[in-house]
């Protein structure tokens, strides 16, 4: 008896601050991708014009043969629409686009020259034949099978319904078990003019190929409408989900039409110890951004440009990677022309951090069915500035006080540390003893730990004389 996965959180049913200046020049040290959050569905949605690409991540655990999933769909769905990627293509954007830890180290405070800046915003198809009893079984209830085929590891059924009560029962009779309350939903779909892709797994394919997990399902088609459906996914979840949706666009960054976007807080100096708990930070971080919220937002946590990032938690996509994740628009590098003898040969300029028309944009948004009871409804826009979940640790400088500047900096840790205990304190609602005490643990003491400052004459330190 197969239940379907609730499985992209959206569509599916199982059964002190740093000033602004002009350049960046952290180093990286951890990011925080999908992984810290149990369950996490990651889509990754590329739009341009009216042609849309959805690729959907499996993180299906158990039996293949129980895997089953129902999509909404704007439009029918050919088996040519329809293709199994990769799940390292999916990794590599998360990766890419996930929130990220990066560390400064303080300069010796009797250099003169001392300045830092930082920038703010940085297949196969077989054909199967349709079987004469479930077209027969379908009709009766006023749902029309459209197409059936094959695609990689994947049994897929494109569907129609005239009602949702009928399609309801169709459903569950052949292995799809929606819970209660479906009928409403699909019905409003229904009212929509939607189509409905199923898919269920091969298994005599799955196991003949030798795989050990569902690679991701892509489904290419053409609509005005630039939708995620993420409220059939609600009715048996177990709690609050979250969706991980990335997209790739020509031009600017992508957000909801019907809910607001919060930018995640960023741009945040955080002590130097949470570089061992950055994962337990981050999860806190984000939960007590969504109660601040109460879970009726949907959040940004990376914006840019695919051609550069700054810095980097992992290297940008490739113009074939790209290509596979659906834009169409990306282009081959143009071949250069063979030499001709006797004439000079000019070389191509050089494309400077690749492919420079993917903009990618990652919202992360946890939801229920009461705090969400729409589905995403999304839009390109003119925006492209840069943003990313940026957390920052500055590590003191240790050395000896050999100035003046040197001993007020000094003074000055103490009072810097206490800001970065009460900013973390606020932004996971972390206990502020527990956080002094772990940063008195890890050397960030609120005393003043200045060394004795030399206090010969100012020449007898420059040519070092006793």
């Amino acid at each position: 008896m197969s239940y379907l996965k609730s499985f992209l959180v959206s569509f599916f049913v199982l059964v002190v601050s740093i000033s602004n200046a002009h350049a960046f020049c952290g180093f990286y040290v951890a990011k925080a991708d999908t992984n810290l959050f149990n369950n996490a569905s990651k889509v990754v949605m590329t739009r341009n014009d009216d042609r849309t690409v959805i690729t959907m991540a499996n993180d299906f655990q158990g039996d293949a043969k129980d895997f089953a999933i129902v999509i909404p769909v704007p439009t029918l769905i050919t088996r040519n629409q329809v293709n199994v990627a990769e799940s390292k293509i999916i990794d590599h954007l998360d990766a890419y686009t996930a929130p990220r830890l990066v560390e400064y180290f303080d300069n010796d405070p009797c250099q003169t020259m001392y300045r830092m800046e930082m920038m703010a915003a940085m297949d196969n198809a077989m054909p199967m034949a349709v079987g004469s009893a479930m077209q027969q079984k379908a009709a009766s209830l006023g749902v029309t099978i459209e197409d059936e085929y094959s695609v990689g590891e994947y049994d897929i059924i494109i569907l129609s319904a005239e009602q949702s009560d009928g399609l309801f029962t169709f459903l569950n009779s052949e292995g799809y078990k929606l819970p209660e309350g479906a009928q409403q939903i699909l019905g409003s779909y229904i009212k929509q003019n939607m189509k409905f892709f199923l898919a269920k797994v091969n298994v005599e394919e799955f196991e003949s190929e030798g795989f050990t997990y569902l690679r991701p399902l892509q489904v290419a088609f053409e609509s005005n409408k630039f939708m995620l459906p993420i409220r059939l996914g609600t009715l048996n979840a177990n709690g609050p989900q979250d969706l991980i949706l990335m997209t790739i666009t020509k031009n600017g960054r992508v957000e909801p039409v019907n809910y607001r976007t919060v930018k995640i807080p960023s741009n945040i100096n955080i002590p130097v110890y949470v570089e061992n708990e950055f994962d337990d930070f981050y999860r806190d971080m984000f939960s007590k951004s969504v109660e601040k919220e109460n879970m009726k937002a949907v959040f940004l946590e990376y914006a840019w440009n695919m051609s550069w990032c700054d810095p980097c938690a992992a290297d940008p996509l490739s113009n074939d990677e790209l290509r596979t994740l659906g834009a169409w628009w990306i282009d081959d590098p143009k071949p250069q022309p063979s030499p001709v003898p006797g004439r000079p040969q000019f070389m191509p300029t050089p494309q400077i951090g690749g492919p420079v028309q993917a903009y990618v944009t990652r919202l992360h948004v946890r939801y229920t069915g009461e705090t969400f009871p729409e589905d995403l409804v999304l839009q390109e826009t003119e925006d492209t500035e840069n943003f990313q979940g940026r957390y920052i640790l500055q590590k003191p400088w240790t050395g000896d006080a050999t100035c003046d500047a040197a001993t007020s900096y000094y003074q000055s840790l103490p009072a810097r540390f206490e800001e970065e205990a009460k900013t973390l304190a606020n932004i996971t609602g972390w206990d502020i003893a527990d956080i002094r005490a772990d940063m008195e643990e890890n050397g960030q003491t609120f005393k003043s730990t200045a060394p004795p400052s030399d206090a010969r004459p100012w020449w007898e330190r420059m040519w070092n004389k006793k």
